[in-house]
């Protein structure tokens, strides 16, 4: 059983779509020719294939999900920088929920323990720690969502870095006042918890944009 009072990590939630891109060695026998593997790329030796929360997509079908499938074709070769696995992250600005005032979309990569943006680094709200050797920069097209805080759980605290983000805007997109809430990442538990400006206490199936 974990212990409540231990390490927490608060990044600020972003209103977007849930996507997914998966690396992989090419495996044995693989033909990118059979229906089932459209939308698997091979590059420099990998297969890199593009997925919303729970379910392949692919460029110019109307579940692309917003266009990611086609953002990840054109930087495959960067992306490559993830490595290989299953790296989860938000699809989010221009045409997506709150557009967050935006021109582009953005991919922002969930794992803060493990990367920091490049084009990111020592911005504000940015968790930044000379100790963390293992932390590394990922793709230059990706960024990271902003850590707000990290330490001890307290809901005190949790309080505070919510009421901070209302007032002073979203972090991820500075001058944006409507941000959607934090995410709450307790580190002995192993688990996620999502507190929200706005409706906090009303489930999402209830709420309408």
């Amino acid at each position: 059983m974990a212990r409540l009072n231990r390490e927490v990590v608060i990044t600020e939630k972003l209103d977007g779509t849930n996507s997914q891109i998966v690396i992989a060695p090419v495996p044995a026998g693989f033909d990118p020719e059979h229906p089932e593997n459209a939308g698997v790329w091979l590059r420099n030796g990998f297969t890199i294939r593009a997925g919303s929360k729970n379910r392949w997509i692919a460029p110019g079908k109307t579940s692309d999900n917003y266009g990611f499938a086609q953002w990840v074709l054109e930087n495959a070769i960067e992306l490559l920088k993830l490595g290989p696995g299953r790296h989860f992250g938000e699809w989010w600005g221009a045409g997506i929920q709150r557009n967050y005032g935006l021109k582009e979309k953005r991919f922002s990569l969930f794992n803060v323990h493990r990367w920091f943006a490049s084009s990111d680094e020592g911005f504000p709200g940015i968790y930044t720690n000379s100790e963390e050797t293992d932390k590394v920069a990922g793709p230059n097209c990706c960024h990271v969502v902003p850590t707000l805080y990290r330490g001890k759980f307290s809901t005190d605290t949790i309080g505070v870095v919510l009421d901070d983000l209302g007032v002073e805007g979203s972090v991820a997109s500075p001058g944006f006042m409507q941000p959607e809430g934090i995410v709450v990442y307790h580190t002995a538990a192993n688990f996620c918890f999502k507190v929200t400006l706005e409706n906090d206490e009303s489930p999402k199936s209830l709420l309408t944009r």
